[in-house]
């Protein structure tokens, strides 16, 4: 999975000694704008090689990859949010061969509108989707008291 947004609290780095060796894990608090609301995530990055590569700074606009994985300890469940891949965003767009968004184009000022659907008719590509009627019935849809009165 992959997530965009700004970094806005580095935590404090976590190490320990397993029977691997010893380990080094930061969390890192993402903020995320989704339409009105921001919302907030915790991530953290596993291995002091992979936090010297990313080098990730508060204040940062990055895209983070990363796996949700869940585990059980005496009968509750956690959440654990691991990335395997954080970049600024302005290396991610120059990332040869991924994907970039379609570019948006509006018809320009004055350019003939498409003409207005018929009840039945199919639609065709690129044809804009026709309003609603008055009163939320759905186009094509007779006008009047329904005998349910629900609204769709």
């Amino acid at each position: 999975m992959e997530i965009q947004g700004k970094i806005i609290a580095a935590l404090d780095v976590k190490t320990g000694v397993s029977a691997r060796g010893e380990w080094k894990v930061q969390e890192f608090v993402l903020e995320t704008l989704d339409g009105q609301f921001s919302r907030k995530m915790v991530f953290s990055v596993f291995g002091e090689d992979r936090l010297q590569r990313f080098n990730i700074q508060v204040g940062q606009d990055v895209n983070v990859s990363f796996d949700i994985d869940a585990r059980e300890y005496n009968g509750r469940w956690f959440n654990s949010i691991r990335a395997f891949d954080v970049r600024p965003v302005s290396q991610v767009a120059a990332v040869p061969g991924a994907p970039t968004p379609p570019p948006f184009a509006a018809a320009p000022m004055g350019a003939p509108q498409a003409a207005p659907m018929q009840p039945g008719q199919p639609m065709q590509p690129g044809q804009p989707i026709p309003p609603a009627q008055p009163g939320g019935a759905p186009y094509g849809a007779p006008m009047g008291d329904s005998a349910d009165d629900l609204p769709f």
